[in-house]
């Protein structure tokens, strides 16, 4: 039996450090060594969120049709909300296995392609319905003024601190449904969802664009209210 493993890491840093990516390879190993199998091609997927193409895929699947082989990733389950992902492996004609469900099936594929697509568009659509509703209740997101309105205001440096920490907090909160739609896209990084959120003219706590570093605060601010 002849394989060609398949491995997918979102950001680049894991691509290099490894982290993910050996608890595949080891996954992929030992299925290969119950099957008896011989791994004749390895590859990995660095995604960055921003797209959905994925090059190493179609070359891991283009090897697997002229040889014959089985194409074998590690687990399914972490794909398991990925419809264009499931969709092409289930449209590509080659064999796949997925090591940690070897008994899915091209039905079983189809339902969570199915199953992925209707949670992201009800993600999408209860993310809309939470902005307007924010909208409808006078909140904005995000302040054009920022601190400079609280020094206006006369307020000093202590109450203008707090101020714009709690401003953050109830920021991040009503981000938080946005977040996860963005997550549910495929959109990973910290650069990616920037740009997602810049596109969609939505501005930070203090009224400006959104860097990484503004994205990783706002997702450390959604982790401690979720903690």
């Amino acid at each position: 039996m002849k394989i060609v493993a398949y491995h997918r890491v979102s950001t680049a840093k894991q691509g290099t450090s490894g982290l993910g990516l050996e608890a595949q390879s080891r996954a992929i190993a030992d299925y290969a060594a119950t099957k008896g199998a011989t791994v004749i091609g390895s590859f990995t997927e660095v995604e960055s969120g921003k797209s959905n193409q994925r090059p190493e895929l179609a070359k891991a699947l283009h090897l697997a049709k002229v040889t014959g082989a089985t194409l074998v990733i590690a687990k399914l389950d972490r794909l398991s909300r990925n419809a264009a992902f499931l969709l092409t492996l289930r449209d590509s004609g080659v064999k796949f296995v997925a090591a940690d469900m070897p008994e899915a099936t091209d039905l079983t594929v189809g339902i969570m392609a199915l199953v992925a697509q209707q949670e992201r568009e009800a993600i999408s659509k209860r993310t809309r319905e939470a902005l307007a509703s924010a909208k409808a209740r006078g909140k904005v997101l995000g302040n054009p003024n920022g601190a400079a309105a609280l020094r206006r205001a006369g307020k000093g440096n202590a109450a203008s601190v707090a101020a714009i920490k709690d401003k953050a907090g109830h920021h991040a909160a009503n981000l938080g449904p946005v977040i996860d739609a963005l997550r549910h896209e495929g959109i990973q990084s910290l650069g990616a969802m920037a740009e997602a959120l810049n596109q969609r003219g939505m501005l930070t706590p203090r009224g400006g664009r959104w860097h990484k570093s503004s994205v990783k605060n706002l997702l450390s601010r959604l982790a401690a209210v979720a903690a």
